[in-house]
C-alpha cells in the first residue's frame, strides 16, 4: 500500500468529517492536492428519507498533486454528482472535501474562494455562449473574477487560444466551430484563470471513438504542458486506462477501487471484475462492427 492509499483510511471519522489533532484543527493529507472524504449525498423531498435517492453512500478519493486521477463507473452511478459534490456546485449532506490540507466548510467563505480560484470545472455540455465569440468566451472568468485591464485580459486570451490552437478562430462563434474545436475551446476558458486543478465532467461523451481518443490525448498534453492536476469522470474505460496515473471505480454509491490502470486491469475484487467484463463485452462488440480492440485484462481483443 503507498502512502497516497494509506491516506484514503487514515485520519477519518465514521461520518465522514476530518480527525481533529490534540490543536482541534482538522487534519487533511498534505501529500493530496484533493482529498475527499466519505461524501454522502442523496436527493428527494421525503422528510422520513424512504423515499429519497441516495446516489452517494461514502464515497471517497485521493487526488496527489500533479496526476490525471479517472473516475470510472456505469451511466447513473453518480459519477458526476460526485464531481460536483467536489467542485462546490452541489453540497454533500454529509462528508468533507479537503484542498491543499484545508478542509472547505460552508462556515470558511474563505477557503471556499480560494478553492474557486485555483480550480476550473469543464461541464459536460462544454458550457459555451453562442452569443459570444470564441475570445469573448475565453474572456470571461477573467472579466467576472478579477481587476486585470482589458488589455492584458486579451493578450492572456489571445495566447491560450494559441497554445490551443485556436488562435485564427478568436472571432469565430462556438456554433462555427467543429465539436473538437469546442472542447478545446472550453478547455482555454478553464486554463486562462492559470488552475492549480481541472475537473472534467464526461468529456467524452457523444464522441465516436476516434474523437474520444483525441480528448484524452488533448487533456494529457495540456496537463502537462501547463502543469495542472486533473480529475476525469468517464465511462471510457480503455482511453482512461491509457491516459490515467491512477483510476477509481464509483459503484453503489462508494468508490469500490483505487489505484493504478494496472493495478485495476489485475484486480481480482468482484465489483472490479464485473466491470471490466462488461466493458470488454462492449469492445468486443465494436470490434466485430469493424476493428480490433484491446481488452481490460490486456489481451487482444
Amino acid at each position: 500500500m503507498t502512502s497516497h492509499d494509506r491516506n484514503l483510511s487514515q485520519n477519518r471519522t465514521d461520518d465522514g468529517t476530518c480527525n481533529a489533532n490534540t490543536g482541534g484543527a482538522a487534519t487533511c493529507a498534505g501529500d493530496l492536492l484533493l482529498d475527499v472524504r466519505s461524501i454522502y449525498k442523496s436527493f428527494g423531498d421525503d422528510h422520513e428519507h424512504s423515499g429519497r435517492n441516495t446516489v452517494l453512500a461514502g464515497a471517497s478519493l485521493g487526488v496527489p498533486r500533479g496526476s490525471l486521477v479517472t473516475i470510472l463507473g456505469k451511466s447513473g452511478t453518480g459519477k458526476s454528482v460526485f464531481l460536483k459534490c467536489l467542485a462546490g456546485i452541489i453540497r454533500p449532506d454529509r462528508g468533507e472535501v479537503c484542498f491543499d490540507g484545508k478542509p472547505l466548510n460552508a462556515d470558511d467563505p474563505d477557503a471556499r474562494a480560494e478553492f474557486r480560484r485555483r480550480c476550473s470545472y469543464l461541464f459536460q455540455s462544454n458550457a459555451l455562449f453562442d452569443s459570444l465569440t470564441a475570445l469573448e468566451n475565453v474572456a470571461l472568468p477573467l472579466e467576472q473574477t478579477t481587476r486585470i485591464p482589458n488589455q492584458e485580459i486579451r493578450k492572456r486570451c489571445m495566447e491560450a487560444l494559441r497554445q490551443l490552437e485556436l488562435d485564427t478562430s478568436a472571432g469565430k462563434y462556438p456554433g462555427q466551430l467543429s465539436g473538437g474545436m469546442q472542447k478545446r475551446l472550453a478547455l482555454a476558458r478553464a486554463i486562462v484563470t492559470r488552475p492549480e486543478i481541472v475537473l472534467f465532467d464526461e468529456p467524452t461523451a457523444g464522441l465516436d471513438p476516434l474523437r474520444r481518443n483525441s480528448v484524452f490525448e488533448m487533456i494529457t498534453k495540456y496537463r502537462r504542458q501547463f502543469g495542472f492536476t486533473a480529475v476525469v469522470v468517464t465511462h471510457d474505460v480503455p482511453e482512461a486506462l491509457v491516459a490515467s496515473d491512477r483510476v477509481a471505480l464509483l459503484d453503489s454509491g462508494t468508490m469500490r477501487f483505487q489505484g493504478t490502470p494496472a493495478e485495476f486491469s489485475a484486480s481480482q475484487d468482484p465489483g472490479v471484475r464485473a466491470f471490466r467484463d462488461s466493458a470488454d463485452a462492449l469492445r468486443h462488440t465494436l470490434a466485430a462492427l469493424g476493428g480490433g480492440a484491446a481488452s481490460l485484462s490486456g489481451t487482444a481483443a
